[in-house]
């Protein structure tokens, strides 16, 4: 008989590991999972109910909503929002941070900052999407609200960051610094099992990752490199390849998994910005 590992009890042998090994963390965690298998039913049915198509709105960053958008939005935020260990969430899909106002949650001592639905133009072709989290111990003080300062902290004081990719099976990937773990949703027990035990990029990759659309826009730099990666590919019995989703969760999962390079030049940042 297979021996499998749940996610709840991956994290709890794993507890002693995080910095500060009181729980809460932990519950954090379990709680984002729950979100994740929501949303996992909802993507999954999309073609079968009305969840498809947009919404007519635009987020922060100018890019056209989703009906998915919104549900997995209004999923995550409710899930972290039940738990007291979250005071507060940003979200792509929220133009101010939402500071959860229940006296248990402002008792939180962390902030999660998310894009619930990466890639959700997708959907409609039936490609993988994903969700994207990060969480960081809060620096306001606890038992008040969160602030902007508890969300515009360095990346190095992450207490722990993963994504979801939900695609022909549903994987959640995570780590709080100890390594990297994916946990695949096995849908008869619904519950997300050890799958990829410490999980690292191989030293060589074929692959690159960029919208090659917005080429001539590119920096010099960047340009010249996707050259060279295009001469590779000609001259060499191990060709380098093209491969873009457009579903940053997706493209990030390939190359974690078989190596490559994903690229988001600062003229898209730019452009995104304006």
């Amino acid at each position: 008989m297979i021996s499998l590992q749940t996610l709840d009890e991956f994290i709890i042998r794993r507890q002693t590991d995080f910095p500060y090994a009181t729980g809460e963390l932990s519950r954090l965690l379990r709680n984002i999972a729950l979100a994740a298998k929501i949303v996992n039913r909802e993507v999954n049915k999309a073609g079968l109910v009305d969840v498809l198509g947009a919404t007519g709105y635009t987020n922060v960053q100018g890019e056209e909503v989703k009906k998915l958008d919104l549900l997995a939005n209004k999923t995550f935020i409710a899930s972290l929002e039940l738990g007291d260990q979250c005071c507060g969430v940003a979200s792509e899909e929220n133009e101010e941070f939402v500071a959860f106002e229940a006296e248990s949650s402002r008792q939180g001592k962390y902030i999660v900052a998310i894009d619930p639905l990466d890639g959700s133009s997708n959907i409609d072709v039936n490609v993988s999407v994903g969700t994207i989290f990060t969480i960081y111990r809060r620096i306001s003080p606890i038992g008040g609200p969160s602030t902007a300062e508890d969300f515009l902290q360095k990346g190095s004081e992450q207490a722990g960051a993963g994504y979801v990719i939900y695609g022909s099976s549903t994987m959640l990937v995570y780590t709080t610094g100890h390594g990297v773990n994916g946990f695949t949703l096995d849908p008869s027990i619904g519950e997300f099992c050890l799958s990829h035990p410490g999980m690292t990029t191989p030293k060589n990759g074929k692959t690159y990752s960029v919208n090659t659309g917005n080429f001539y826009n590119f920096p010099q730099g960047v340009r010249e490199y996707i050259h060279y990666c295009k001469e590779i590919g000609k001259n060499s019995d191990s060709p380098y390849s093209a491969r873009y989703i457009g579903s940053m969760v997706a493209d990030i999962h390939r190359n974690l998994l078989t190596g490559g390079i994903y690229i988001y030049p600062s003229w898209m940042v730019t452009r995104m910005g304006n």
